[in-house]
């Protein structure tokens, strides 16, 4: 099956070339501009891309807070449009009512594309995010069930996410995080402050951060909260790392860790400015 219509508005996003791109050049097919949503609609300032991302719920800015904290990851596209050709095919061999709307098909989106550096060399999986509920819907299941079928035939791994898959801890981890990573301070001061705090952690190995935090802050005429708010970045910066299972405000010195490579993650972030 072939033939199909397509809305004005689509088509002038196609010529957008909305669904396009990589890194910062991805252009999203779709933008909180464009859709009302249930939840809240999030545009987020990626670390990893250096540009906006798009999300229509909480769920799906969940999933990408995740997503950008895994190491591994070296893109993330969201948004993605499926090839309609290839949806309408799907969807004819699997007896489904593809999506329309007005009389005029739909281009389908995966939330996400994510790119991995790996050992064995790149890769590549889509993610669909919905809420428990939505999967009690019978049409959701089959829309979910052609975006199954279109990325097994393309040979690439998809995986259904709902909130169920996100421990409440882990966000709530990821989410100061990355807000700490919006931060007034230069890198370069970040760095250069990190023998520092490495040498006063090392010496308090049981103490709470927050005490930590004050030490270094009275030792060196610093204004109050200012070495916590830099332990939070280095965190991160992942130059220092944690249990990301355990409660910010329940660590104490001895559970961050210094990375191994210092070097070689300020020339990554210098090389990104």
């Amino acid at each position: 099956m072939a033939n199909y219509k397509l809305d004005k508005k689509t088509q002038k996003w196609i010529k957008e070339e909305r669904g396009k791109g990589s890194g910062k050049d991805y252009h999203p097919w779709l933008t909180v501009r464009d859709l009302s949503s249930r939840g809240r609609s999030h545009r987020v300032m990626g670390h990893l891309t250096g540009r906006t991302h798009h999300f229509f719920s909480d769920t799906e800015l969940a999933a990408f807070l995740l997503l950008e904290w895994n190491p591994d990851v070296t893109d993330i596209r969201e948004q993605f449009p499926l090839r309609i050709e290839d949806t309408l095919s799907v969807a004819e061999q699997a007896n489904i009512r593809h999506p329309e709307a007005g009389g005029y098909h739909q281009i389908m989106s995966s939330d996400f594309v994510v790119d991995l550096s790996t050992p064995s060399g790149p890769k590549r999986f889509a993610v669909q995010v919905k809420t428990s509920p939505d999967l009690m819907d019978s049409r959701t299941v089959e829309k979910l069930e052609i975006e199954r079928r279109y990325w097994k035939r393309k040979g690439i791994p998809w995986y259904l996410i709902t909130e169920k898959q996100m421990p409440p801890i882990v966000m709530a981890n990821l989410d100061l995080l990355y807000s700490a990573r919006v931060q007034s301070e230069s890198l370069e001061i970040l760095f250069q402050s990190l023998p520092i705090y490495v040498e006063v952690l090392a010496n308090n190995p049981n103490a709470r951060l927050s005490d930590v935090g004050m030490m270094v802050d009275h030792s060196y005429s610093l204004e109050p909260g200012t070495s916590l708010a830099r332990l939070r970045a280095l965190a991160a910066l992942r130059a220092l790392t944690f249990d990301i299972s355990i409660p910010w405000i329940k660590l104490v010195s001895q559970d961050l860790q210094v990375v191994e490579d210092i070097a070689l993650l300020r020339a990554s972030y210098a090389a990104n400015q």
